[in-house]
């Protein structure tokens, strides 16, 4: 299998509702950005893989057909990936296959959501009109994760903060609170008990990219003086939505996707061998739930890593960074951000919102009702254990 980095990280503006710009100048700001920290041109790429959630979101049928031609990809393989809420980090996930498998050199992956042009909560209804909306479906699961672990109700206020002082601190996070404050969150309304909308995601539209070549694409940029992340361990598994004794708190496929990417990895004790970690978390209520989930911390005491402050920026294990998915949720892009704000940490390019000493890191996504999980483990070495 051959071994594969990122050498090129892109990501749209700031500004949450993008209605300046067309589905194709909204990816192309991603996509060009990407070439240019990656030091290429579109005639540098062998292979497109795009990803985006349900084309109900903007009504507009195989966008990537259109998309071919506004990225100056005309004549080269594009590839379409759709896994629900997940899509971004799956996305990535096929675009490093391609290169793993000797199929293709250097393979640009793109995932975007242009939701103001759409109606989320119809597509989130599948199309019929009537639907809970994504904090509808998971507060029960959260409502059962306090249940089970004890944690109090402050947990999920602290996560909202953290994330939103981290995101003062990211030039493309989407929404930007300033007087943000644990008062502020608690007092926000009450959305879907016990989730409240300080602790609750935005609709936002954006993209993100990323450039994955080879070893020796990889080992070039690194020569160059432009440290790339080199992808250790990846991996993706999905579960049916129901069926009799599933556990949406602790899902079997998302304890089965990280021990995979663990092991691909070489990680034997992952709270102490990884850094820094991106986790999907579109309520506040996900980042101890997730870490139970990911082996990084015991069940039932991940909220305890929150209440100590270890998830913080400044902490011994941050969780997001940039702010997350609470500040940045173009819902088909938000897998891929999580991705590459992890290869970002580790090749020391996360500005302002970096992890000291960040070697390894890892980046997660989740879609449907925690159904669909990709996961990978990104490193500053090929051995960064040896």
């Amino acid at each position: 299998m051959i071994p594969c980095a990122v050498v090129g990280v892109g990501q749209t503006h700031h500004r949450s509702k993008r209605r300046d710009v067309s589905f194709g100048g909204l990816v192309r700001e991603a996509v060009f950005r990407a070439l240019d920290d990656a030091r290429m041109t579109m005639a540098d790429i062998d292979a497109v893989v795009l990803g985006k959630a349900p084309d109900l979101f903007e009504g507009v049928m195989k966008p990537e057909l259109y998309l071919s031609d506004a990225l100056g990809a005309v004549g080269k393989p594009m590839f379409r990936v759709h896994t629900a809420g997940s899509v971004g980090g799956t996305t990535g996930l096929v675009a490093a296959s391609h290169v793993r498998a000797g199929k293709h050199r250097t393979v640009l992956a793109v995932a975007f959501e242009k939701q103001s042009e759409g109606n989320a909560q119809f597509a989130l209804g599948s199309g019929r009109g009537a639907s809970l909306g994504a904090g509808g479906s998971f507060a029960p699961f959260v409502r059962a994760y306090i249940h089970r672990s004890g944690a109090p109700e402050h947990i999920g206020w602290t996560v909202a903060v953290k994330d939103r002082l981290n995101a003062l601190k990211n030039p493309y996070a989407h929404l930007k609170i300033a007087d943000i404050s644990i008062d502020k969150v608690r007092d926000s309304p009450m959305m879907w008990d016990p989730i409240r909308y300080l602790e609750s995601c935005p609709s936002s539209d954006g993209a993100c990219a990323v450039v994955i070549t080879d070893e020796e694409g990889g080992r070039a940029a690194a020569a160059d003086g432009r440290p790339p992340a080199w992808i250790l361990g990846m991996s993706s598994r999905s579960e049916a939505g129901g069926f009799p004794g599933r556990d949406p708190v602790r899902p079997q496929a998302c304890l089965q996707c990280a021990q995979d990417v663990y092991q691909e990895a070489g990680i034997t004790n992952p709270r102490e061998q990884i850094d820094t970690a991106e986790l999907y978390v579109p309520f506040s209520w996900h980042e101890p739930l997730w870490l139970e989930a990911h082996h990084l911390a015991d069940e039932g005491a991940g909220w305890q890593l929150v209440d100590k402050g270890q998830t913080e920026l400044g902490g011994s294990f941050p969780i997001n960074p940039s702010g997350g998915v609470l500040s940045t949720n173009p819902i088909g892009a938000s897998g891929l951000l999580r991705f590459a704000e992890a290869a970002n940490q580790v090749r020391g390019a996360a500005g302002e919102h970096q992890v000291d000493g960040a070697r390894v890191a890892l980046g997660m996504a989740y879609g449907a009702q925690s159904q669909y999980f990709s996961m990978w483990i990104v490193a500053n070495s090929l051995q960064p254990f040896g």
